[in-house]
């Protein structure tokens, strides 16, 4: 049987290998001991046009696909650390690397959990990290979770996801807490910024006149001024695109003096009605 098993892994992972893309190295490892059949990591060294950054330097940088979501980027740095001293590893959701990783300020609000497989960029200090890296497809399944480093996979992921999403309300109270006064500081000083500029010249010895908001004390943003003037101006073009045409502008007027003068007519022809049947009853 366990002769069986390790045919039943060898040919698994020779089949990896075989559909590892054009370019790319396939690596098999392992979250536990106790995993049977290895996971498939696609990894090649990072191109990078020239200006596009120094997050990801040239020669230094592995491209590395097919991570799961459980898969962190303290244990790739623990996997490839055995090939040298590891920078950084940045993982995304997709490979862009021109895209902005927005930076994490709050444990409570903005944070995205990893729903699917990722990429990483792994970057080491030497470019002769990455050669080795790629050459760790020959030593078979590589043991990612260890005592020093475990990786959760399974109900033990779970358990730790749930009691992770339990909220402390005494943090998320300090974090609101600290955030609204961040941002009654910022307002006081927008106020008193707008205060100072109120009525002040600039350098060609013009007055900014702005028209007041809601906020009594603040004066209205240019911004507000022509979120305004969009507005008005979309109002006059749907009414304007009601009678296009100069016929139709005269159908229009036609049609409503006809039917004024109808209306008129049965007017009319009613108080003739009425004074026809009035009459004098004195008893």
């Amino acid at each position: 049987a366990t002769s069986r098993r390790a045919k039943m892994a060898a040919a698994t992972e020779q089949r990896e290998e075989a559909a590892a893309p054009a370019g790319y190295t396939a690596l098999a490892v392992k979250f536990g001991e106790r995993q049977r059949s290895p996971h498939c990591l696609l990894v090649k060294e990072h191109q990078v046009r020239e200006g596009a950054g120094a997050a990801h330097p040239p020669r230094r940088t592995l491209f590395v696909l097919n991570v799961p979501p459980y898969c962190s980027p303290e244990s790739l740095s623990t996997l490839f650390s055995r090939c040298g001293q590891v920078q950084a590893v940045d993982m995304r959701d997709k490979p862009d690397p021109a895209e902005k990783k927005e930076k994490v300020t709050s444990k409570f609000f903005s944070c995205k959990a990893a729903k699917g497989f990722q990429v990483a960029y792994v970057v080491f200090r030497k470019p002769a990290g990455v050669q080795a890296a790629k050459a760790l497809s020959g030593k078979g399944p590589l043991l990612i979770s260890t005592e020093s480093h475990p990786v959760k996979t399974g109900i033990s992921k779970w358990i730790a996801s749930y009691e992770a999403s339990v909220v402390d309300p005494e943090e998320l109270k300090a974090e609101v807490d600290a955030y609204m006064q961040a941002y009654d500081k910022k307002m006081a000083e927008e106020e008193a910024r707008a205060a100072e500029q109120e009525g002040v010249p600039d350098e060609e010895g013009w007055v900014k006149v702005t028209r007041k908001g809601r906020k009594p004390g603040l004066p209205r943003t240019e911004a507000a001024n022509l979120r305004l003037l969009e507005r008005e101006k979309r109002k006059r073009a749907r009414k304007e695109l009601l009678n296009f045409y100069a016929w139709q502008h005269r159908e229009t007027k036609r049609e409503h003096i006809a039917q004024l003068r109808k209306k008129f007519e049965e007017d009319k022809q009613r108080i003739a009605l009425m004074r026809a049947q009035r009459k004098f009853r004195p008893y």
